[in-house]
Protein backbone atom coordinates (compact mmCIF):
# COMPACT_ATOMS: atom_id res chain seq x y z
CA UNK A 1 0.00 0.00 0.00
CA UNK A 2 2.80 2.45 0.81
CA UNK A 3 3.55 4.71 -2.14
CA UNK A 4 6.40 7.22 -1.91
CA UNK A 5 6.72 10.17 -4.27
CA UNK A 6 9.85 12.34 -4.45
CA UNK A 7 9.34 16.10 -4.83
CA UNK A 8 11.79 19.03 -5.16
CA UNK A 9 11.10 19.94 -1.51
CA UNK A 10 11.34 16.38 -0.09
CA UNK A 11 8.91 13.45 -0.29
CA UNK A 12 5.60 12.04 0.82
CA UNK A 13 4.45 8.50 1.53
CA UNK A 14 0.79 7.48 1.47
CA UNK A 15 0.26 5.48 4.66
CA UNK A 16 -3.46 4.73 4.35
CA UNK A 17 -6.52 5.81 2.41
CA UNK A 18 -10.18 4.96 2.25
CA UNK A 19 -13.56 6.52 1.68
CA UNK A 20 -13.42 10.08 3.00
CA UNK A 21 -9.75 10.12 4.12
CA UNK A 22 -6.09 9.86 3.12
CA UNK A 23 -3.05 9.78 5.46
CA UNK A 24 0.45 10.82 4.35
CA UNK A 25 3.90 10.99 5.98
CA UNK A 26 5.53 14.14 4.60
CA UNK A 27 9.25 14.95 4.81
CA UNK A 28 10.44 18.48 4.05
CA UNK A 29 14.14 19.05 3.44
CA UNK A 30 15.99 21.81 5.35
CA UNK A 31 15.24 25.33 4.07
CA UNK A 32 12.57 24.07 1.61
CA UNK A 33 8.85 24.78 1.40
CA UNK A 34 5.80 23.51 -0.44
CA UNK A 35 3.67 25.70 -2.66
CA UNK A 36 1.25 28.20 -1.15
CA UNK A 37 -2.02 26.50 -2.12
CA UNK A 38 -5.64 25.76 -1.35
CA UNK A 39 -8.11 22.91 -1.88
CA UNK A 40 -11.82 23.03 -2.68
CA UNK A 41 -12.72 19.50 -1.57
CA UNK A 42 -10.59 18.54 1.41
CA UNK A 43 -9.40 19.76 4.79
CA UNK A 44 -6.07 18.74 6.32
CA UNK A 45 -4.71 18.09 9.81
CA UNK A 46 -0.91 18.29 10.18
CA UNK A 47 0.77 16.65 13.19
CA UNK A 48 4.49 17.45 13.43
CA UNK A 49 6.55 14.45 14.60
CA UNK A 50 10.10 15.71 13.92
CA UNK A 51 11.53 19.20 13.57
CA UNK A 52 9.60 22.45 13.47
CA UNK A 53 7.14 23.56 10.79
CA UNK A 54 6.60 27.15 9.75
CA UNK A 55 2.98 27.16 8.58
CA UNK A 56 1.38 29.99 6.63
CA UNK A 57 -2.41 29.88 6.98
CA UNK A 58 -4.42 32.57 5.17
CA UNK A 59 -1.42 34.91 5.37
CA UNK A 60 -0.63 34.34 9.08
CA UNK A 61 2.59 32.53 10.04
CA UNK A 62 2.52 29.94 12.83
CA UNK A 63 5.46 27.93 14.22
CA UNK A 64 4.43 24.34 14.97
CA UNK A 65 6.99 22.29 16.94
CA UNK A 66 7.14 18.50 17.18
CA UNK A 67 4.22 17.15 19.21
CA UNK A 68 1.79 19.85 18.07
CA UNK A 69 -0.68 20.09 15.21
CA UNK A 70 -2.49 22.57 13.01
CA UNK A 71 -5.78 22.28 11.12
CA UNK A 72 -6.19 23.52 7.54
CA UNK A 73 -9.88 24.13 6.68
CA UNK A 74 -11.33 23.55 3.20
CA UNK A 75 -10.53 26.55 0.99
CA UNK A 76 -7.84 28.03 3.28
CA UNK A 77 -4.62 29.22 1.65
CA UNK A 78 -1.76 27.31 3.26
CA UNK A 79 1.92 26.44 3.05
CA UNK A 80 4.38 24.47 5.14
CA UNK A 81 8.05 25.37 5.30
CA UNK A 82 11.08 23.88 7.03
CA UNK A 83 13.04 26.88 8.40
CA UNK A 84 15.66 24.70 10.12
CA UNK A 85 18.76 22.69 9.20
CA UNK A 86 17.06 19.44 10.27
CA UNK A 87 14.52 17.27 8.46
CA UNK A 88 10.86 18.18 9.07
CA UNK A 89 8.45 15.22 9.28
CA UNK A 90 4.71 15.52 9.77
CA UNK A 91 1.65 13.33 9.37
CA UNK A 92 -1.06 14.80 7.16
CA UNK A 93 -4.62 13.51 7.53
CA UNK A 94 -6.88 14.65 4.69
CA UNK A 95 -10.65 14.44 5.04
CA UNK A 96 -13.18 15.20 2.31
CA UNK A 97 -14.75 13.68 -0.78
CA UNK A 98 -11.84 13.98 -3.25
CA UNK A 99 -8.04 13.82 -2.86
CA UNK A 100 -6.68 14.12 -6.41
CA UNK A 101 -3.68 16.31 -7.19
CA UNK A 102 -5.94 18.37 -9.49
CA UNK A 103 -7.71 19.75 -6.38
CA UNK A 104 -4.56 21.80 -5.69
CA UNK A 105 -4.71 25.49 -6.65
CA UNK A 106 -1.14 26.80 -6.37
CA UNK A 107 -0.98 30.49 -5.46
CA UNK A 108 2.84 30.70 -5.21
CA UNK A 109 5.48 28.06 -5.87
CA UNK A 110 9.29 28.00 -5.61
CA UNK A 111 9.50 25.40 -8.38
CA UNK A 112 7.52 27.07 -11.16
CA UNK A 113 4.27 25.13 -10.66
CA UNK A 114 1.94 28.06 -9.78
CA UNK A 115 -0.98 29.04 -11.96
Amino acid sequence: MKTTDQRPWGSYTILDEGEGFKVKRIEVLPEKRLSYQKHARRSEHWYVVRGQAKVTLNGAEILVPAGQAVDIPVGAAHRVENPTDDLLVFIETQTGDYFGEDDIVRIEDDFGRAG
